[in-house]
C-alpha cells in the first residue's frame, strides 16, 4: 500500500510538471505567456513543417514527455484494461490542448494528441514488459526510477526559479 501511495504522489507531481511544461511553457507568470490561439486538425501537418523543411523533435519531444504517464498509469492500474489506462493519457492530453487553445497561450494540434497518447501506450507497454522481467520488484524499479527523475526535474525547477529571480 505504501508503494502504491508512493506511486500516486509521484503521479501527481508528474502530472503538474508535464501541465506546467506544456500548458505553461515553463513560465513563472501569466504575462511571459505566449498570446497564440490557433488550432491545427490535420495531424501530422503544419506542426512538423518548420521553414518548409520537416522538423520531427517536437514529435519525438511530445512521444517522450508521455511515456513516464503511461509507465506511472499501469503501476497504478495494472489490472484495469488497456482502454482504462489509456483514457487518462488521452484525457489529460486533451486537457492539456483544450486549456491552451481556450486561453489562447498555444497551438492546439492533434499531432501532439496522438504523439501524447501514443507515448503513454508505449509507457504502458514499458511496463508491462517490466512487470514480466521482474515481477516481484518492478514497482518498487518504478518508484526509484521515478523518484531520481523527479528529484532531477526539483532541482531544474529550483534553478530555473532562482535564475528568474
Amino acid at each position: 500500500m505504501r508503494s502504491k501511495n508512493l506511486t500516486r504522489g509521484i503521479l501527481i507531481f508528474y502530472w503538474a510538471a508535464l501541465a506546467w511544461i506544456i500548458v505553461f511553457k515553463m513560465s513563472f507568470s501569466f504575462a511571459g505567456l505566449p498570446h497564440l490561439r490557433n488550432i491545427n486538425l490535420i495531424p501530422f501537418a503544419e506542426s512538423v513543417i518548420v521553414n518548409g523543411h520537416l522538423d520531427t523533435t517536437e514529435i519525438f519531444q511530445n512521444l517522450a514527455a508521455f511515456v513516464p504517464f503511461g509507465v506511472l498509469i499501469h503501476a497504478l492500474w495494472d489490472r484495469k484494461p488497456l482502454v482504462g489506462q489509456i483514457l487518462p493519457i488521452l484525457l489529460s492530453s486533451l486537457l492539456f490542448e483544450t486549456v491552451q487553445y481556450l486561453f489562447a497561450i498555444g497551438a492546439s494540434d492533434v499531432t501532439d494528441l496522438l504523439m501524447n497518447t501514443l507515448g503513454g501506450i508505449l509507457g504502458i507497454g514499458i511496463a508491462a514488459l517490466m512487470a514480466n522481467l521482474f515481477p516481484d520488484r518492478w514497482k518498487l524499479l518504478v518508484n526509484a526510477v521515478c523518484l531520481l527523475c523527479g528529484g532531477l526535474l526539483a532541482a531544474l525547477i529550483v534553478v530555473l526559479i532562482a535564475a528568474n529571480l
